[in-house]
């Protein structure tokens, strides 16, 4: 490129440099630095003149330019002469001083330049900005500026001109009266001391070493003087702010003795700056900068300032930090390192300064002391080390704080002095009980936010922090080692110490285990002088108890056991081994669940058994009684954790359990009924359970302490006469009596069953209803205390359980049982029938239970009152209200059985949305009441097992069974199950009997087979599966034996939890099939009247189902009843005109039938006659024509025969003016229509329709195709619209949709779901229906039909055929898309119909219709698809045809040539090359205008069928095609951004394919590489490297390429002319030099230019981009 075409081009830049648009201005710079980077000094030459020639241009635009001046000289400083350099300085000089008035940006940037320059000709800058700092005259505020930067930016440089500067500067800071001159005085004045001190700093590099501090000292002091005294006074903030940070740096270069004698005037004065300004960072900083000069020459002046200093800076470090304020963290940074400067030479005063302020009644000062203290500890360990016993005496007033940022602040200081030795000194340990008091504040629940202050610091912060620092000073900090250990051991015990116990013991373990390993006896606790520390008996105890609740405060449990372990050398020594094994065994335990899912009832059986294991390890009866003893010392402690006390009342009665003294025994248990606290209920339970956990191995002492407590004065009392009359004390002695009840139901349940047995009566029975009732003046008075009673019930259960596990329970005569049960019953009959809120009903009836298999057998009578209160208790209880609004009714639809069916007691079963709704609470007590209820009746059943028993039960539970509420049918139906199947198990017949009310149950459970609720119906189900196997049971099979259709009804059983109507009802009538197959005759009449009587039911589907049982029965037994079967044919006939029940229209079907199978044709005609739309009446009576094969067949032919008697559709105009007429349905064929759907919706119909099929199926797809569009006569217009708010089973009249339907229900029957469903799920069938979409609806539905319904399309192709002479367009077209998708399969060459489908369609190539012709071409090419192998075989056919669609028509847009263009891409891969060769040239020739189509489908499979055309050249193409290749290159590069993806997916499939013809390897690689389908692309990067390969292998092509670029510069698409100008800039790139004189430089530069000028900011910058790759040419 000339010179002139540099300056051209620089020209073209800077002149776009005006554009709007931020992004194009940002690439135009991008574009002028990247020109600058190749030819620097013609680009800072042509900036200069650009800017020179428009004085006028905006200061925004001058500043663009100036900052990519900026760019060139930063980049290439070494490359530019002095001529250049001294050009540049002068504009950016000339720039930057132009204005008088500030304008920041561009002066600024014009400073850069001269601030980049000066790194290099720093002596050319200098010079120039000293021409311009004369003196006697204010300079501009920019040359003031860019001094100061210079001197930072190049100090070796700068420090030698600084005298001089300074010589100069000085006297013009007296004329300087504005403030903003002041302000950058006072920063060059910064900036020079900084650069100076860096140049002192590192003489050993500087040019001039001889350089000294004192040669700055004058000038720095006058420049001190006005600063300080004249400036630091002004009113300006940000005038005094600049001179404080000025005075910083300057302290250091002040001499030493006016520095001593200015610091009384310059400490006040910059401390009291502070009072005025927010933000003190800087002044922070500067004073540090002051104070470490003052230090450092020794200055005595700052002992006097010291107080005054301290002052102020602790009340900076007392102003609370925003993290997210970086000014004041610096500030803090600034103020700790003031204090650590005045650590190293006043620490005596320092402290007594600060300490005394923790004192303070301000929280931010005592924290801020904190803050100040712990960072000295930190900073100045050197000072501080022999000052630690007054530091520590200082901490105990902070140790009493409460406010939580000062227990932080505390904890942090406490973290220090643990690293620095402080804790080893008397007093460190009460730090270390400071902190884990921190550890033991209660968590928060709910995270706050804390405030903008910080002031609401959450205790959990401080127990975090707390926790951290104790496990940190405990493993990191050696020295801690002996102040820690035993000595944390202490807190083990106290409660207050709770929450802290999770890092305690980790602690520990590790402070432990590290004593072990340096000295195994050292580890060993010496009591000895440590009357503090817990004995081994408490800490068992305590670590024992916090186990069982172990997944609170961060997992305690775990650590309390592994600390445990640990220390088991000094909990006893035969331990070690033992605990070995355990513990860990109980940690892995709880490593497999969490908080929610863990047994606690297991887990704690697990840790009562760690206990009996240790107790029997140790075998020391001294020791066990010390650790009895210490358990009860332990009970207080846990008043507040009830849970835990429960379990440490376990843990007692297991350790006395193992106690060998009875006395002491007796002792302990006198003390626990003394002192429990029996408010309490987990208390009371702890207790009852301690009591029964000792009577295993003390059951005579325990029973007998607990008699005389019953007898002592504590226990009378409490339960005296006077006493009664005060609710209070009633209340009290209710809870003490319930106590005693449950300890002795406890009793009764854990002790020996042998022992337990002969004592129930006589003692445990006795003294329990002793206490459940009392006697005031000699009447007995029983309580109403609802705990009481429970107590009385449970402990009822548990003894009676007791008796009957007893080996002699059962046989023995338990004269107290009617009593028990009449208790029972009282109890049950008073709670709530229509809520459940206690256990007391299942109480009762688990321990009715256990009676009834007691002798004496209860009274008939009383037997069923306990029945009927039972059932009444429970069934009526209410389902819990849902969660949520609105959805109680579906919880009671959706709510299932709480009795599953079996044998082997099967579980409880709820469904999954239940357990959601419900709460836990009332789920699990409902389930066990039930599980109860279910227990109870069996047992009773067991009593009486005969028919007339189990039909006593059914009757308790009929009323139930038909209950109008769904839960309580649900219950009692469940129960019935549970009760025949348990029947059925122990059904023992010696003789044959018959089971005479078989017909009466079957009649009352099946009906409830179509029950509302799914659960319902399974059970009934159940409950006649279990009564057909009593009848077999009774005809003498063996239990074992299974009646295969019996076992018909378990399958049947699953299919009724769906609601859909028809399969349930369909499942009725099998369950009635298999009823009738077993039934015995003489029960047929029962059954029926039962049944009859179910027709009333007022659930609607129950009577559905008994219609569909009786009509089964009649049909399968029909035989016995033959009398009566005209009568039952007459009276449904007359319900079907009364009534709309679809039981009543399926029982008149049977009698349709007889009618039309003696007159079908008079029927068919009869009915075609019946006015549109066909009513339910006539539907039905047409689907009853479906019935029998042979008949249905004869309809179906006749139906056929009217379709095709009338024409399709009539046309007329509906409007006079109207210009196309409207096609009106013919009613005949429309009526026909109509019927065949009704015949063939019935699935009876299949083998007729199979009969019919192919003309079935070609007569309805030609009846679909000439009705799309068509309408109803006007007649029935106004029906369809009256009809169709009729309902959802409204099937509408449309001709187009009755068509569509009919054809669906031909496939359905004739066995091809699959086809239906395939279009149902693709939307085939909408499709259809319009015109739009009707031919992909054929082709759907032919595909569907090839791959589902193969071996039926030889004779429906047959059908087809023949409609090549149809006189209507669309039946031509449906017929031609059906059969062209047909090529597609493969089932057409397994069929052998290739040839004749390949001549049908070749005989429609000149049909008058363009679409049938567009469809031939499609179907043609399908073969490509369907059979590849035989396209060689048909090659020069297939390409003929598709040549001659490329030619077809003489549109732009034809679309018989774009079906043309992807029939040729599917097929060029597999006809022969030789035939290929000869239309390869023509195609490509043909093709190429549609590149740029403005309709995305040409341009998409033009330029895929490109590709094709160069993969079926496989690398050995033709010059003459070659040359298409290389003509296609660039249109093809550029369309990747075409605004299509079916366009850019052809392109990246089109170049992929062209690689291999440019026999370019690289190349190909670079197309394989980024253009591979589904990755994406980066199409800068990839067209870049295109270029680059491109220029390389052919650079013979850059004219050519750049040529075909410039003509999509005008393209429409926007991206793409984006893509043309970066193709032109890649390629100009890449290319060597020899080879750029094919590019007309002008014609591109003008092109460029026009583009720069493009309404899309896009493509202007993409223009910019390529102006600065020009550089090339350069």
């Amino acid at each position: 490129m000339s010179e002139s075409h540099v300056q051209r081009l620089s020209t073209i830049l800077l002149d776009a440099i005006t554009d709007k648009d931020p992004l194009v201005q940002e690439q135009v710079c991008g574009a002028l630095c990247a020109l600058g980077e190749s030819r620097p000094e013609e680009v800072l030459l042509a900036c200069a003149e650009h800017l020179r020639q428009h004085e006028k241009l905006a200061h925004p635009y001058r500043t663009m330019i100036l900052r990519a001046v900026e760019t060139v000289v930063s980049s290439r400083i070494g490359e530019l002469d002095k001529d250049v350099a001294r050009t540049t300085i002068l504009l950016a000089s000339g720039e930057m001083t132009r204005a008088k008035e500030l304008v920041c940006d561009w002066q600024q940037a014009a400073s850069n330049v001269l601030v980049a320059l000066g790194k290099r000709f720093v002596g050319k800058v200098m010079e120039e900005m000293l021409s311009k700092f004369q003196p006697g005259l204010l300079p501009h505020y920019f040359v003031v500026q860019t001094l100061a930067n210079l001197s930072v930016s190049n100090a070796f440089g700068t420090v030698p001109f600084l005298t001089s500067i300074l010589s100069t500067m000085l006297p013009m800071l007296s004329l300087a009266k504005h403030d903003s001159m002041r302000v950058v005085f006072c920063f060059a004045l910064q900036r020079f001391s900084e650069s100076t001190l860096e140049y002192l700093a590192n003489l050993d590099q500087a040019p001039d070493p001889t350089v000294r501090k004192d040669a700055f000292a004058t000038d720095t002091l006058s420049a001190y003087d006005i600063l300080f005294h004249q400036w630091l006074q002004s009113r300006e903030a940000k005038l005094r702010l600049a001179v404080v940070e000025a005075l910083g740096p300057m302290s250091h270069l002040l001499p030493s003795e006016k520095l001593e004698e200015q610091l009384p005037k310059l400490l006040p004065g910059v401390l009291a700056l502070y009072k005025k300004h927010a933000e003190t960072a800087h002044m922070s900083k500067s004073l540090a900068q002051i104070l470490e000069a003052a230090v450092s020459v020794g200055s005595r002046t700052l002992e006097v300032q010291l107080d005054s200093v301290l002052a102020v800076l602790h009340a900076q470090v007392c102003v609370p930090v925003e993290s997210s304020s970086p000014l004041v963290m610096s500030n803090q940074k600034e103020v700790l390192r003031c204090f650590t400067v005045l650590a190293c030479c006043s620490p005596d005063r320092l402290l007594a300064f600060l300490l005394p302020k923790l004192d303070s009644s301000s929280e931010r000062t005592r924290v801020g002391t904190l803050q100040v203290l712990r960072h000295l500890i930190n900073a100045a360990a050197a000072q501080m080390e022999v000052k630690k016993p007054f530091i520590l005496s200082s901490m105990k007033l902070p140790l009493l704080d409460t406010n939580s940022k000062v227990k932080r602040a505390v904890v942090q200081v406490i973290s220090a002095m643990a690293h620095h030795g402080y804790l080893e000194q008397p007093g460190g340990e009460a730090m270390m009980e400071y902190v884990v008091q921190q550890c033991a504040l209660p968590p928060e629940s709910e995270p706050q936010k804390p405030c903008a202050d910080s002031e609401n610091l959450p205790a959990d912060g401080v127990r975090a922090i707390s926790i951290s620092t104790l496990y940190l000073v405990s493993t990191t900090v050696d020295r801690m080692s002996d102040v820690l250990w035993p000595y944390l051991l202490e807190f083990l015990v106290p409660v207050r110490f709770t929450r802290a116990l999770t890092p305690l013991c980790r602690s520990l373990v590790h402070l432990a285990q590290k004593r072990q390993e340096q000295d195994a006896d050292a580890f060993l606790i010496q009591y000895n002088g440590n009357a503090t520390l817990p004995s081994p008996y408490a800490i068992t105890t305590r670590l024992l108890v916090v186990s069982s609740k172990p997944y609170l405060g961060d997992g305690r449990g775990a650590a309390s056991l592994r600390l445990l372990s640990v220390l088991h050398r000094n909990i006893h020594p035969v331990l070690g081994q033992r605990w070995a094994t355990t513990i860990p065994l109980l940690l892995e335990h709880l490593d497999e669940y969490t908080e929610e899912t863990l047994p606690q009832k297991e887990w704690e059986e697990k840790l009562l058994m760690f206990l009996r294991d240790t107790l029997a390890a140790v075998a020391d009866n001294t020791w066990i009684c010390q650790l009895s003893l210490e358990m009860c010392r332990q009970l207080p402690n846990y008043n507040e954790t009830p849970q835990e006390k429960n379990f440490l009342y376990k843990c007692i009665g297991t350790t006395l359990g193992a106690a060998s003294h009875k006395e002491v025994v007796r002792k302990h248990l006198q003390e626990l009924l003394e002192t429990a606290r029996y408010q309490e209920e987990t208390e009371r339970e702890g207790l009852a359970c301690c009591f029964g956990i000792c009577a295993i191995s003390h059951l005579d002492d325990t029973l007998a302490q607990l008699e005389d407590f019953v007898k002592s004065d504590v226990f009378r009392k409490s339960t005296g006469i006077f006493n009664i009359f005060k609710d209070r004390s009633e209340n009290e002695a209710d809870k003490v009596r319930s106590a005693l009840v449950l300890c002795y139901g406890h009793v009764a349940a854990r002790a020996p069953r042998e022992l337990v047995q002969p004592r129930v009566e006589s003692d445990i029975f006795r003294n329990m209803f002793q206490c459940f009732s009392t006697k005031v003046l000699g009447i007995k008075v029983e309580t109403k205390d609802p705990t009481l009673r429970l107590s009385l019930v449970r402990s009822v259960c548990m003894a009676s359980q007791a008796v009957c596990g007893s080996a002699r329970g059962s046989a023995s005569h338990f004269s107290r049982k009617a009593e028990l049960v009449g208790q029972m019953m009282e109890f049950i009959k008073a709670e709530p029938p229509d809520s459940l809120r206690t256990p007391i009903r299942k109480k009762a009836m688990l321990a009715c239970t256990y009676l009834a298999s007691l002798e004496p057998a209860l009274e008939e009578q009383v037997q069923a009152e306990l029945v009927h209160s039972c059932l009444h208790s429970v069934l009526a209880v209410l389902p819990e209200p849902t969660v949520e609004d609105g959805r109680q009714e579906v919880a009671d639809r959706t709510l299932s059985s709480p009795l599953a069916l079996g044998a082997a007691g099967r579980l409880l079963w709820v469904t999954g949305s239940q357990r959601n709704w419900w709460p836990p609470s009332f789920q699990s007590l409902y389930l066990d009441t039930m599980q109860a209820l279910k227990d109870l009746l069996t047992s009773l059943l067991q009593r009486d097992m005969t028919s007339q028993g189990l039909q006593r039960m059914v009757e308790h539970l009929s009323p139930w069974i038909k209950s109008p509420r769904g839960h309580e049918r649900v219950r009692a139906l469940g129960l019935s199950a549970c009760l025949l199947q348990y029947f059925l198990e122990h059904l023992h017949v010696s003789a044959l009997v018959p089971f005479h009310n078989l017909g009466l149950l079957i009649g009352l459970f099946s009906p409830r087979c179509a029950d509302l609720w799914p659960a319902t119906r399974q059970e009934a189900v159940s409950c006649v599966y279990c009564l057909l196997y009593l009848q077999l049971g009774y005809e003498g099979f063996s239990r074992d034996y299974r009646d295969d259709v019996a076992e018909q009804l378990l399958a049947l059983k699953d299919g009724l939890v769906h609601p859909d109507p028809a399969a349930l009802f369909h499942s009725c009538h099998s369950i009635a099939q298999v009823i009738a197959k077993r039934l015995p005759p003489d029960q047929l009449i029962s059954l029926l009247l039962t049944l009859f009587e179910g027709l009333g039911d007022p659930d609607k589907d129950c009577s559905r189902a008994a219609t569909v049982m009786i009509n089964c029965l009649l049909k399968e037994r029909g035989h016995l009843l033959l009398e009566k079967v005209p009568e039952l044919v007459s009276v449904l006939r007359a319900k079907l005109q009364e009534t709309r029940e679809e039981h009543v229209l399926q029982a008149a079907q049977h009698s349709v039938y007889l009618l039309a199978s003696q007159h079908h044709a008079a029927v068919v005609s009869s009915l075609l006659g019946s006015p549109l739309p066909f009513d339910s009446h006539t539907g039905t009576l047409w689907r009853a024509l479906a019935v029998e094969p042979g008949l249905t067949a004869q309809v179906l032919g006749l139906l056929l025969e009217k379709l095709s008697r009338d024409v399709p559709f009539k046309e007329g105009r509906a409007f006079l003016l109207s210009t196309t007429p409207d096609r009106v349905a013919t009613l005949l064929p429309l009526a026909a229509t109509c019927a065949l759907y009704e015949v063939t919706s019935v699935p009876a119909s299949g083998p007729a329709v199979l009969e019919l099929y192919p003309q079935l199926f070609a007569a309805l797809l030609l009846r679909v195709s000439c009705t799309v569009g068509v309408q109803l006569p006007r007649n029935l217009q106004a029906k369809e619209r009256r009809s169709s708010g009729s309902g959802p089973g409204f099937r509408s009249l449309e001709p187009c949709s009755s068509a569509v339907d009919a054809l669906q229900a031909v496939l359905l029957r004739g066995g091809n779901e699959d086809v239906v469903q395939r279009m149902e799920l693709e939307g085939g069938w909408e499709l259809l229906r319009t015109s739009a979409g009707h031919e992909e609806g054929v082709a759907r539905l032919a595909s569907a039909m090839a791959k589902f319904a193969g071996p039926r399309l030889p004779l429906v192709t047959k059908a087809l055929f023949s409609t090549q002479s149809s006189v209507y367009d669309i039946q031509r077209v449906t017929s031609t898309a059906f059969l062209a998708e047909l090529l597609s399969s493969n089932v057409v060459r397994d069929l052998m119909l290739l040839e004749s489908l390949l001549d049908n369609l070749a005989a429609r190539q000149k049909d008058s219709c363009a679409s049938v012709r567009r469809l031939v071409l499609r179907g043609l090419a399908n073969v490509a698809t369907g059979s590849p192998d035989k396209v060689r075989a048909h090659g020069p056919q297939l390409l003929t045809a598709m040549i001659g669609g490329l030619d077809d028509g003489d549109a732009a847009h034809s679309l018989v040539a774009l079906e043309a263009m992807v029939g040729l891409a599917r097929l060029l891969d597999l006809v022969e090359a030789w035939d290929l060769r000869s239309v390869l040239l023509h195609v490509a020739i043909r093709i190429r205008p549609f590149f740029d189509s403005e309709k995305m489908e040409f341009r998409a499979a033009s330029i895929r069928l490109f590709g094709h055309l160069n993969k079926a050249c496989r690398g050995d193409c033709e010059d003459v095609f070659l040359e298409q290749v290389v003509g296609g290159l660039a249109p093809l590069l550029l369309h990747l951004r075409d605004p299509q993806a079916p366009v850019t997916a052809a392109c990246r499939f089109a170049l992929r394919m062209c690689g291999p013809n440019l026999e370019c390897e690289e190349l190909a690689d670079v197309f394989q590489k980024h253009l591979q389908e589904g990755r994406s692309l980066h199409f800068g990067e990839f067209l870049n490297t295109t270029c680059k390969h491109l220029m390389h292998h052919f650079p013979d092509l850059l004219g050519r390429l750049v040529s075909t670029s410039l003509f999509y510069f005008k393209s429409s698409w926007e991206d793409v002319r984006a893509a043309a100008p970066m193709l032109t800039g890649f390629l100009v790139l890449h290319v060597e030099a020899e080879h750029r004189p094919q590019v007309d430089l002008e014609q591109l530069l003008a092109a460029l230019q026009l583009l720069l000028k493009d309404p899309a900011p896009a493509v202007r910058a993409k223009a910019a981009e390529t102006l600065g790759r020009l550089v090339k040419f350069a």
